[in-house]
């Protein structure tokens, strides 16, 4: 039965291990780019979810990709780099294929496209605009980031979770608690048994000392007693012979 509950207790936290680390890389992902522009990172490296497949077969819409920071000058073509720029009238990220790289005058430029289009980027980039570098694609986890960004989803993977393990906490707590009051508890109790115990012992032993005293004191009465009649006996047995001596 321990066994279970150890087993049951492992596999909770790490149930809620994993939570924890989605929970942060949902956040981090959601929190990722910021409004001015600026893309947040960890050690240089930045989760995305793609939402087109735009780069298919290499990575999927619904996949989460990792990017991290480069040296622009040292990227080549067919290189994959995240980088800022404008779809539909609207500021977002894209990640595409580097398809060609110019240079006028010491400044580079940069046309992109996706492995699934027919055409290259309408949009030229610069150095500038670049984020970072592809490095690789965990599949469908853009799904999961996208999920957790509704409200259900964060409530049912996330909060719902975690005030259950809070809960499940606080009972434990509660249940230690008890346990050892009733330790501390049973450990009185014994101690006062075993002084019990231990002082009828030692009434034992006293009566024992008492009762030897009093037949040791009733024996020596008795030989006392004993000796008087032999006493008294020889006396008689003494005074009869003297009488008949006188008698003669």
């Amino acid at each position: 039965m321990q066994s279970v509950k150890k087993v049951a207790s492992i596999a909770l936290s790490v149930v809620m291990w994993i939570i924890i680390l989605v929970a942060a890389l949902y956040a981090f992902t959601t929190l990722a780019t910021h409004e001015d522009g600026s893309v947040s990172d960890i050690a240089g490296f930045t989760p995305l979810a793609v939402q087109s497949d735009s780069m298919a077969p290499t990575f999927n819409k619904g996949d989460l990709i990792i990017i991290k920071k480069c040296d622009t000058s040292k990227l080549e073509v067919g290189d994959i780099v995240t980088f800022h720029t404008i779809i539909d009238n609207e500021y977002a990220l894209n990640t595409h294929r580097i398809a060609a790289i110019d240079e006028v005058n010491g400044m580079r430029s940069f046309t992109t496209k996706g492995d699934n289009n027919d055409v290259a980027d309408t949009h030229i980039i610069s150095d500038g605009d670049i984020v970072g570098k592809y490095l690789f694609a965990l599949p469908q986890m853009g799904k999961v980031m996208d999920f957790l960004s509704s409200s259900m989803g964060f409530l049912i993977v996330i909060v719902l979770p975690m005030l259950l393990f809070f809960i499940y906490q606080v009972y434990h707590l509660i249940v230690v608690g008890m346990n050892l009051k009733r330790a501390m508890a049973e450990e009185d109790r014994l101690a006062a048994a075993a002084a019990i115990v231990d002082a009828e012992g030692k009434g034992d032993a006293a009566v024992t000392a008492d009762n030897a005293a009093e037949q040791l004191a009733q024996a020596e009465a008795k030989l006392e007693e004993a000796r008087r009649l032999k006493a008294e006996a020889e006396a008689a047995m003494n005074a009869t012979k003297q009488e008949g001596t006188d008698g003669e």
